[in-house]
């Protein structure tokens, strides 16, 4: 029998569908027990935009390459996954990612949005990826940048996504988690999660982040975190990868090239920037002076000429 879930669930409002959230005028959809923040932008073929990180649908890059998909004559989903933005926190599943993958399946069905053309960058790529393979009905397109991988790359992110919070909740439980500050933009945004945390049990938070660490842990069998290569190369989508940067040592190029050849059907292209893009955006991010997104925007006449010769209508 698998675990129930913890951390999910919110207040659902009369009709039953959408969460009443005082005073948070973005539509809210409940998926699974978790309360999905989310904005369609256009309208016509449907698609759906996952940045990566715990960053939101709200950072520079992720509307404007929505408005540019639109401008296209396409409707282009943005949204919150668990754990990100004005959307729930939600601790259950195998992975982080896994878990985010399938509440992205539940929103598409329920905006009536599947199939979608599903496209991401960074942890937005795995997310995108495990929706495809997991609920291929919900998939007609399929495009990745920024893919996660080598041993240093996924070690960081074992520590990153999971490791401050273990350590505060073996320090001082679920109040000492609630104060750090990775987790202060969900309370800000939704308040009750505020709750959603104080409620869970320290011992069993701690084991579903640890849990969700190993899946970060290099396996030859599986490129993509908590989807293995077989799996993958059942992937049966016109599928488009942008080819990593070479000094990019958070998505090795090597992991891109590696996915390209995994995965049946696919094109590695070039991306709409020069190698240094990733540690060239982060390091603008961290003084202040840019958005780790912001160039997402040129990604979009690549993107469309792909779907126009390649994804079913």
């Amino acid at each position: 029998m698998g675990r129930p879930p913890i951390g999910c669930g919110s207040e659902r409002d009369a009709r039953g569908g959408a969460c009443a959230r005082k005073g948070d005028p973005l539509p809210v959809v409940e998926v699974d027990g978790t309360a999905l923040a989310y904005e369609v932008v256009g309208s016509g073929q449907p698609w759906v935009i996952t940045p990566g990180g715990r960053f939101s649908k709200d950072v520079p890059g992720i509307r404007q390459l929505a408005e540019k998909l639109a401008a296209d004559g396409r409707q282009v989903l943005i949204w919150d996954r668990p754990n990100t933005g004005a959307s729930d926190v939600c601790f259950e599943g195998e992975s982080e990612s896994e878990m985010q993958a399938d509440r992205l399946a539940g929103l598409l069905r329920a905006l009536g949005m599947a199939p979608a053309v599903i496209v991401g960058g960074s942890g937005g790529a795995r997310v995108s990826l495990l929706a495809a393979a997991r609920h291929p009905d919900v998939a007609s397109g399929l495009a990745v940048w920024w893919i996660s991988g080598g041993t240093y790359g996924l070690m960081l992110l074992a520590l990153t996504y999971c490791g401050e919070s273990i350590h505060a909740a073996w320090r001082g439980g679920m109040e000492e988690v609630v104060a750090l500050p990775e987790w202060q933009e969900v309370l800000e945004r939704n308040p009750g999660n505020r709750q959603r945390f104080l409620e869970l049990d320290p011992r069993r938070f701690i084991e579903t982040l640890e849990r969700w660490m190993l899946v970060y842990c290099p396996d030859p069998s599986m490129l993509v975190p908590g989807l293995a290569d077989a799996d993958l190369a059942r992937v049966d989508l016109p599928t488009l990868v942008f080819r990593s940067g070479a000094s990019d040592p958070h998505h090795t190029r090597a992991t891109s090239e590696r996915l390209h050849e995994l995965t049946p059907g696919s094109q590695l292209v070039e991306p709409p920037w020069g190698d240094a893009e990733w540690n060239e955006r982060g390091a603008a991010a961290r003084a202040g002076t840019g958005g780790l997104f912001e160039g997402w925007p040129l990604l979009a006449p690549q993107l469309l000429e792909f779907a126009d010769a390649r994804v079913p209508t």
